[in-house]
């Protein structure tokens, strides 16, 4: 795991501060920002891999939708530190295997369960992730090429400028949150579609491996109301609720930035663990507010206490969402 971890970030790091560097439109952006090169590369690989989804630059990756080999170079680490990190670390192991030709290496991959570590999963089950992940992304990259080709946020790309970023946008949609294209000018229909990825924890399959003991017969046993009172998608739509009390009285002012769907996007962001978030526009107020000044801040950002307080325990919640109950699946998530 440690050699996989500094090999990783190494060569992510060298390849981003490379790419600076020498590319003097990336370049001329951190320096009238006066970011360090150094700086920017080791913050964005760490929290790109991590998951974060910080960037130094107030307007995230938006600055950079034009640098597609800086978009592309960041692309991979989305995927090693998240959905593909069991896979990676299998085909790790499996190299260090053929090189060293050690025992423990083989033991390892024989016996993944044994190990008691959750990220070392079975060959079968690395095969289904991996297809799943690149599943979704081709349908994501398919479906908002299809309905943003040609819309406002795709002003002043070229062909290949338009298909990097939004291959930067689908990927990042699952986990890190990092974001090229303004949200609030995305369709509704591809909100609706990154709020079901958002929901989806990182080792989703589609032809899940069955794995029944004990705890799972007792599991399928329990009946229908149970698993459905019980579920991780009931327990978002109770937050939900909850916050659409909370913020009310701006539902009811302000109907074009705070509505069910942004506050859906942001709670289901928030329970991923993405970070991905619609914002908020002065432009789109019915009631003009001359104090009003827009800023890059998250769309939660303009909720009241008690709103911000439920999201950040809906945080914690989707962050420890493998200790509580698993009701009610279609598809096997772990």
């Amino acid at each position: 795991v440690l050699c996989y971890l500094v090999l990783v970030h190494f060569f992510g790091f060298s390849l981003i501060t490379l790419y600076i560097t020498y590319i003097p439109s990336a370049k001329n952006i951190l320096k009238n920002k006066g970011i360090n090169i150094e700086t920017f590369s080791l913050f964005t690989i760490v929290s790109t891999f991590a998951s974060c989804g910080y960037v130094p630059t107030n307007e995230n990756m938006m600055v950079f939708k034009k640098n597609s080999g800086l978009l592309l170079l960041i692309l991979p680490h989305v995927l090693l530190g998240n959905s593909l990190y069991a896979p990676c670390l299998r085909l790790l192991i499996t190299v260090l295997k053929s090189v060293t030709n050690r025992e423990e290496f083989s033991y390892l991959l024989n016996n993944s369960k044994k190990m008691g570590y959750d990220h070392l999963l079975s060959p079968l089950h690395c095969w289904n992730l991996v297809a799943t992940v690149f599943g979704f992304n081709v349908i994501q990259l398919i479906l908002f090429c299809s309905m943003e080709w040609s819309s406002k946020i795709m002003e002043g790309l070229n062909i290949y400028q338009k298909l990097v970023a939004s291959l930067f946008q689908v990927t990042n949609v699952r986990h890190s949150g990092e974001s090229v294209f303004d949200t609030s000018s995305i369709s509704s229909a591809i909100l609706v579609l990154f709020v079901v990825m958002m929901y989806l924890p990182p080792y989703t399959t589609f032809l899940p491996v069955m794995d029944h003991d004990e705890n799972d017969v007792k599991r399928d046993q329990k009946s229908i109301v149970e698993c459905l009172v019980f579920s991780q998608l009931s327990y978002l739509v109770f937050f939900i609720i909850l916050i659409c009390i909370t913020e009310r009285q701006s539902l009811k002012d302000d109907p074009l930035n705070f509505n069910v769907l942004n506050v859906t996007l942001e709670v289901i962001s928030a329970y991923g663990n993405v970070g991905l978030s619609i914002g908020y526009s002065c432009s789109r107020q019915l009631k003009s507010d001359l104090m009003c000044k827009d800023s890059w801040i998250g769309f939660s950002g303009r909720w009241s206490t008690e709103g911000k307080l439920i999201l950040i325990f809906v945080m914690f919640f989707g962050r420890l969402k493998k200790f509580n109950m698993n009701g009610g699946k279609v598809w096997h998530l772990s």
